[in-house]
């Protein structure tokens, strides 16, 4: 089986058993328990070598090693001074001579034997299953994200491209951004049943930056393979697609210099007159009444104008705008009133935007692009500008409105429902298309409780270029960031922070640590909330380019073992987005939490502190907005207090489930998003 599929797989708690009982079972089931902490609670006789070689793909084991062989113990018996002439001895090799080819290690640090890892670390339970078993799984998952209307991450689109190329039938497909990348990926034609005319320029800004790394679609230069693909796809929507002309116009110029640049010849006569009308500058886009009735100030005509001519979903993406121009309470309500979709996502996003909103201060805005976060901050200037602030008031009967209604459309979709109360920390999935994939993952705004015995050591590894940094930034409640680096920390060392040092020349294989002792940190770090952490290329490349895995270890907070060991690894994803930066994950300071952030973002910076960390409040705070459990009581019939009694259980314990019954897991965001897109 695809070793793709092997890893999701792996990512569930799965094992593929190829051929039933092995010779080599006990070996194997030793060897899993040995190295990765990891139990077979589900036939063990099957366990075979080749899962053990999975389990090391996925959690780490020949990891290259680190500037300071000896980390953390090595860098704590240095100074300052010594530690500083060991980089600058580094330096001075690899960018003063140009010298990248072997890896960097001190010349300082004294050499010594490590002891064992007798460290306890969590159990990992797994289960063997059949091939038939297993296509099931797969099958269903690649089903769940096809209905998803959120874009996917690029390990997710990569299983449903692997399983579509194969003999799946796509039956639905709920993301406009997935259908086009299979459309791109494939020419398959069948697939434009899930699009519209307007959605062809959204294939164009595929293309043009996933084949030329460009973001301007004004400047086309595509090859005639793309110019024929691209006239397939239109003229096959004007003879049995969908063709919502009127939308086109919004983007006239950009369909003005497209149908130029691939000489389009019109394929019937709905497919000339929007040719000339578009070259003519003739019809006018739906938004043109809304947007004068808007500039008049007549808001409630304006709305039903939108209503009409764009559906009830453009109302609720408008909705801000049209309650910033209210000048009544009266008005306020009637626009209220009148909200009413069935897209729950669109309803779970607004949720979320009115659950932060603070109209005195500058707003950050954040929108996913071909999956990398973009983000941006409004300047002074636009502030000043700004027309669209919604008074308080109005923000909490929007929310509570917008509540309703998503209450609504889910209640009774699962029958008796039983819900953890850890489920309150887990964060509903919809900034998956930023993140990357592995093991261990939770969604963006998640939260896990951190041990009181342990300490966190952060990693990166990679091969393929020279110099990736991991770095931890502070934040405060008032926005003030302090960087924690290899620069900003070479003397200092105070904080409850070690850094395994900054390794340049790890083409062929490098590596980077932080070690984070909570309590001691806490000492001096007062005032700081949140230490996020962030991984960067400070090469000139990006992610996507080189190999590149990050993640977390709990260990003892005195060193035993080796500086990384598989069982203690509690996540470990690989960084693959086509940019140079990535934020992993977060520590809660003050409630001791752990919060995943794992977030693509499409930066060109190659130094974390050069970032602002402001966008990140809407995800380090989302569950209190909304969570997993409050998802799961609008969806139940009933709330039941035993999960024995409930048709779909939402819990990461092993509990007791009734036969037929679901369990639904924090890691289960196919299942989630399916929910939410059903």
């Amino acid at each position: 089986m695809e070793s793709l599929y092997l890893n999701h797989l792996f990512s569930k708690g799965l094992f593929i058993s190829e051929d039933g009982p092995s010779a080599h079972a006990s070996e194997a089931a030793l060897s899993l328990a040995k190295l990765f902490n990891i139990m077979v609670i589900e036939h063990p006789e099957q366990a075979t070598i080749d899962m053990v070689r999975v389990a090391e793909r996925n959690l780490g084991l020949a990891v290259p090693a680190p500037f300071y062989v000896g980390f953390p113990e090595s860098v704590r018996n240095l100074s300052v001074e010594e530690r500083f002439l060991d980089q600058y001895l580094h330096y001075a090799q690899t960018y003063g001579l140009g010298d990248f080819l072997s890896p960097g290690h001190s010349a300082l640090e004294e050499r010594f034997e490590r002891a064992c890892c007798n460290e306890k670390a969590p159990i990992k339970r797994f289960r063997i299953i059949s091939r038939a078993e297993a296509e099931q799984i797969i099958d269903e998952d690649v089903r769940q994200l096809l209905a998803g209307s959120r874009q996917l991450s690029e390990g997710d689109y990569n299983l449903v491209f692997l399983r579509v190329k194969g003999d799946f039938a796509v039956e639905t497909c709920g993301s406009k951004d997935t259908a086009t990348k299979l459309l791109m990926d494939t020419g398959d034609l069948k697939l434009t049943e899930f699009l519209q005319l307007s959605d062809v320029v959204r294939l164009v800004e595929l293309i043009q930056f996933a084949h030329h790394q460009s973001t301007d679609i004004k400047k086309l230069n595509f090859t005639n393979k793309e110019r024929k693909l691209v006239t397939r796809v239109i003229d096959h929507l004007f003879e049995h697609g969908s063709c919502d002309v009127t939308r086109c116009f919004e983007k006239r110029r950009v369909w003005a210099g497209l149908l130029h640049h691939i000489h389009y010849h019109p394929v019937n006569d709905e497919a000339a007159a929007f040719v000339k009308d578009i070259r003519s500058k003739r019809g006018r886009s739906a938004y043109s009444a809304f947007e004068r009735l808007m500039g008049e100030g007549q808001v409630a005509q304006a709305l039903r104008s939108l209503e009409q001519s764009k559906g009830a979903a453009d109302v609720l993406r408008h909705l801000n705008y049209l309650l910033s121009r209210c000048k009544t309470d009266e008005e306020a309500a009637f626009v209220l009133d009148r909200l009413e979709s069935k897209n729950k996502i669109v309803l779970v996003q607004l949720l979320l935007q009115y659950g932060f909103y603070d109209g005195s201060t500058p707003r950050t805005f954040a929108f996913t692009k071909h999956n990398m976060l973009r983000t941006h901050l409004e300047t002074p200037e636009e502030v000043a500008r700004r027309k669209s602030v919604v008074p308080d008031k109005w923000v909490v009967l929007a929310s509570q409105r917008i509540r309703e209604l998503l209450a609504a459309q889910l209640k009774g979709t699962l029958g008796t429902v039983y819900v953890d109360e850890d489920m309150r920390r887990i964060a509903l999935p919809l900034t998956m298309a930023s993140s990357m994939s592995g093991a261990g993952l939770l969604p963006t705004g998640s939260r896990i409780p951190f041990p009181a015995d342990k300490k966190l050591r952060a990693f990166t590894y990679w091969e393929l270029v020279d110099d990736i940094d991991l770095s931890v930034i502070g934040l405060a409640d008032d926005g003030t960031q302090y960087e924690f680096s290899w620069r900003s920390m070479a003397f200092d060392r105070q904080w409850g922070i070690v850094f395994s040092g900054d390794q340049t020349s790890g083409y062929a294989g490098g590596s980077e640590y932080f070690d984070i002792d909570l309590p001691r940190f806490k000492e001096r770090g007062e005032g700081i909330h949140y230490l996020v952490f962030c991984d960067n290329v400070y090469s000139e490349a990006a992610f996507a380019n080189c190999f590149c895995t990050a993640g977390y270890m709990l260990r003892d907070r005195k060193d035993k073992g080796k500086v990384f060991e598989p069982k203690t690894v509690a996540s470990s994803f690989a960084v693959t987005c086509p940019s140079r930066f990535a934020y992993l994950f977060a520590l809660d300071l003050v409630k001791d939490e752990f919060v995943w952030l794992n977030v693509s973002v499409g930066r060109s910076e190659n130094v974390a502190g050069e970032t602002r960390l402001a966008f990140l409040e809407k995800y380090l705070r989302s569950t209190e907005v909304i969570s997993v459990y409050d998802l799961a009581k609008m969806l139940a019939t009933e709330v039941v207090d035993r999960p024995e009694d409930a048709d779909v259980v939402f819990s990461d314990a092993d509990v007791a489930l009734r036969e037929g019954a679901e369990r639904i897991g924090s890691g289960d965001y196919a299942r989630i998003l399916g929910l939410l897109s059903s």
